[in-house]
């Protein structure tokens, strides 16, 4: 059943693509979403509507979340659910980067068994399906053998390396780098061109729920920043940041984190 799951989030993801760049995003209409949740354009909420009528349509017993729908409790009932994020990287579309990816997947139970990050402007589709490996157009993807943190080079926002969220204020010497889609950067872990990625901050599920199955099933570790497993299809669906790596640098980088930081401060 994941494959065929696989399946019909590759054909929707390649959809998704095809409308999503019918847009220019330094001209497609766009808003604020209150409470400083951010942007969204018309091409976030074309990509969407089209999501929403086909895969329910297709698997009409799953529920659904994503993020430019209003959330209900009735995915809380279903033992599948989509977790979508129409697109990863609003402000970077609407800037007209390339760095944006469509990310899709399904869980089952809590656990993420199918998923798809797509970046169309840049060919790039990463597939994963639970105990099947992960891929990248076609072709199997592995994470990064690296396993000293002063040789690796991880994605991070800056925010991260603030010493209060590190053990004694020490912030380790690893090489920062970033991109601006979440799903993107775990997508670029799963892939080996990076050696780990971390967010510190709570994290929205359909930001990581793709990019969880793609790095384990890349031969990687990912975890909340407490190390403890990713579990999706919570009530309120935002998790506790994200560790994901190759094993070393994960164990690593949980070792020097501070657990008595919650995370949230500037």
């Amino acid at each position: 059943m994941p494959a065929a799951d696989l399946q019909l989030l590759i054909d929707a993801a390649l959809e998704a693509g095809k409308i999503a760049t019918r847009y220019s995003g330094t001209t497609a209409q766009r808003w604020d979403k209150p409470d400083g949740a951010g942007p969204v354009t018309e091409a976030d909420l074309a990509v969407n509507a089209m999501l929403e009528q086909r895969l329910p349509a297709a698997r009409p017993c799953y529920g659904w979340l994503s993020e430019e729908t209003e959330d209900s409790t009735d995915r809380l009932t279903k033992d599948r659910v989509f977790i979508i994020d129409p697109i990863d990287g609003t402000r970077s579309f609407a800037e007209g980067s390339r760095t944006w990816a469509h990310s899709l997947a399904i869980a089952e139970q809590g656990e993420v068994i199918a998923a798809v990050i797509y970046l169309p402007l840049r060919d790039l589709l990463y597939t994963a399906a639970k105990g099947q490996g992960a891929f990248l157009n076609g072709a199997a993807i592995h994470v990064s053998g690296v396993t000293t943190l002063d040789t690796a080079q991880i994605l991070a926002a800056k925010p991260n390396m603030k010493p209060h969220h590190w053990r004694q204020g020490q912030v380790p010497d690893f090489e920062r780098v970033y991109r601006p889609s979440l799903a993107y950067r775990m997508a670029l872990v799963g892939q080996g061109r990076f050696d780990g990625m971390l967010t510190l901050r709570p994290s929205w599920e359909w930001d990581i729920a793709a990019g969880d199955l793609l790095i384990r099933e890349a031969g990687g570790r990912c975890s909340d920043r407490l190390a403890q497993p990713l579990r999706f299809n919570n009530a309120h669906p935002r998790l506790n940041g994200v560790i994901a790596a190759g094993t070393p640098i994960h164990d690593t980088l949980h070792a020097q984190l501070d657990p008595g930081s919650t995370g949230i401060r500037p």
